[in-house]
């Protein structure tokens, strides 16, 4: 038990301080170090972690604590979770002191123009991840790619595209096994 302790602490720790853009920018990171590397759990377990820390409220990395919970019991969750939080927020307190100290100087917006497409490769890394690992074949990729498609163009409700995606693929199972 005490081996699977540290492996989190070495893999979590780490990973909280490149969460840049936020948790959601380590997923990809987190299951290839959870999934490939360790072995610690399938990619479609992950996945469902992944789904339920995301429905759950509070922030997506709490991810890690479902991880931690899974893998070391609940030693396992307090050490994933303290892994992946600790760290970052003690060095947003230096950066938050320096951030404020010189504010508008012009290492601070350079860092910041190239920070932002970093997070953003971070978080389509994620995506690409999350979308290769559902299961349900082309039918589940292409209820993927609609809703995203209805959230950035419409305002229907997410719920609504849950339950229809859901429905959608529980009609296609269906027809193909009738």
């Amino acid at each position: 038990m005490e081996k699977i302790l540290w492996g989190l602490l070495a893999v979590f720790t780490p990973l909280s301080m490149v969460t840049i853009g936020g948790g959601q920018a380590t997923t990809a990171e987190i299951q290839r170090q959870v999934v490939e590397v360790h072995h610690w759990m399938t990619a479609q377990q992950f996945l469902n972690d992944f789904a339920i820390a995301r429905l759950a409220p509070g922030p997506g990395s709490l991810l890690v604590t479902l991880i931690g919970w899974q893998v070391g019991g609940g030693w396992g969750a307090v050490v994933a979770t303290l892994a992946i939080f600790a760290p970052t927020a003690f060095l947003i307190y230096g950066v938050a002191y320096l951030w404020r100290r010189h504010q508008g100087a012009r290492w601070q917006l350079a860092l910041e123009a190239g920070l932002r497409p970093v997070a953003a490769g971070m978080i389509l890394a994620a995506v690409y991840v999350l979308f290769m690992a559902l299961e349900g074949g082309w039918a589940a990729r292409a209820i993927a790619v609609l809703s995203t498609l209805l959230m950035m163009r419409t305002k229907l409700n997410p719920l609504m595209l849950v339950l229809g995606g859901g429905a959608l693929l529980a009609a296609g199972t269906l027809a193909v096994g009738a």
